[in-house]
């Protein structure tokens, strides 16, 4: 793949005409957390049929398992099994529809991607993936169709990069059931979450190192007795995505809240379900920093043509031009590794974590410096809220730190390396 389909450039035009509509008249509003980004993402998923498209999606998924797990018990032949269960999600196959949605959006307002993309390509891949029959059938159908917001709760206040080793939260069984006692912290979609997915460490008693125990995943619902949504917290950026805090004061959850109900899940704990949504995190990283990019290239070369000083257009000035020429060049390279992503995930050899991680790295920095050098382009006009690159820098530097900080990154890349 180099370059993007006419279909795609059609959703392109579509999601930017909805943008102009429905979003930019709002982004104060979003900014300020006033309003919530929900509402929007609900009319977008209905406008492009997106919640359609999930709702069918999952449907015939759920389908197949239930036909299947049907043949089993009636000792029948087993079904063709086409692929595995939750690769790719629930819009599997629809990834190039995803990039186009996902970087228009995240060049005008990131924190409603976020917020929608936590929902959707974290909370509800998860139950998708690990998940019993009857735990899909529960939960899915409304976090893909947006009519219930999901969260992803893993990072803790003692426990940002090392996710695992630090984890405190934790569950002890209590007959069939679980108590689960903790707090996690910069939790997207928290405050206002409707179903959350809650990684804890299993209280296997003194015989085992608090570091090495088993970690389970949890589904569980607002209002629960003994859950506690914490407030929004202020943020540098990406205001329009909600982010806080959940306190977990001894919640029973029974094993029907277990994602796959037992403790010996086919495919290892909770670290690898974390693992595997890490690396769509991180290529989901990829598709926000073009759209990042893509806009301060875009209204920084509208600027320079237009902008004059000393009687001349700024773009004439060569050390404005040596700033839209890198802008180009970062353009090129992460629309190039968004185009790699796409045509491996097509061809079923998606990026492994350490590619991901790669690709988070370099994009989040690329987007990061294109956003302040917009600033600085732009002047004093830059660094006033009017012009929307003072925004694009905001939310820009989250890319750093969101889905593990850079510096955590460069330790995963060099395992993968190493690893040979």
């Amino acid at each position: 793949m180099f370059e993007w389909s006419e279909t795609d450039e059609l959703i392109r035009g579509a999601v930017r005409s909805f943008i102009d509509k429905e979003l930019r008249p709002h982004l104060d509003a979003l900014d300020s957390g006033d309003m919530l980004p929900y509402p929007i993402i609900r009319k977008l998923f209905s406008e492009f049929g997106i919640d359609a498209l999930g709702a069918e999606s999952i449907g015939k998924l759920l389908a197949r398992q239930r036909k299947r797990e049907e043949a089993i018990a009636a000792g029948e032949p087993l079904p063709e099994k086409k692929a595995k269960s939750g690769d790719g999600g629930p819009f599997s196959g629809q990834e190039s529809l995803m990039a186009v949605l996902v970087s228009e959006l995240s060049g005008v307002c990131m924190g409603l991607v976020t917020a929608m993309g936590v929902s959707i390509g974290l909370g509800a891949t998860t139950i998708l993936s690990r998940g019993t029959l009857a735990q899909k059938e529960r939960w899915l159908p409304d976090i893909v169709t947006m009519k219930k917001v999901a969260a992803w709760a893993i990072t803790e206040p003692d426990s940002g990069s090392d996710a695992f080793g630090g984890m405190k939260t934790y569950v002890r069984r209590d007959g069939d059931d679980y108590i689960l006692n903790g707090q996690k912290t910069f939790i997207t979609n928290g405050p206002y979450a409707d179903t959350v997915v809650v990684y804890a460490k299993l209280d296997e008693g003194d015989g085992v190192d608090k570091r090495d125990r088993k970690v389970l995943t949890f589904v569980l619902d607002k209002g629960m007795e003994g859950f506690t949504q914490g407030k929004p917290f202020k943020k540098m950026g990406l205001h329009a995505s909600p982010t806080g805090e959940l306190f977990f004061d001894n919640v029973r959850l029974g094993r029907d809240r277990l994602l796959g109900e037992t403790e010996a899940h086919e495919s290892g704990d909770g670290r690898e379900s974390a693992r595997s949504s890490f690396t769509a995190e991180r290529i989901g990283v990829a598709f926000m920093a073009l759209g990042i990019v893509n806009e301060c290239h875009r209204l920084c070369v509208d600027y320079a043509k237009t902008r004059k000083l000393w009687g001349q257009e700024i773009g004439r000035f060569q050390l404005v031009q040596l700033k839209l020429a890198k802008m180009e060049v970062a353009r090129i390279n992460v629309q190039n590794m968004v185009f790699n992503a796409l045509e491996r995930s097509s061809a079923g050899k998606p990026p492994t974590l350490a590619e991901a991680s790669a690709m988070k790295l370099y994009c989040s920095e690329i987007a990061t410096e294109v956003a302040m050098d917009a600033v600085q382009l732009f002047g004093g006009n830059g660094y006033m809220s009017e012009y929307h690159v003072e925004q694009l820098a905001r939310d820009a530097k989250s890319l750093m730190i969101y889905a593990g900080s850079n510096e955590i990154q460069i330790t995963h890349v060099a395992k993968g390396l190493l690893a040979h």
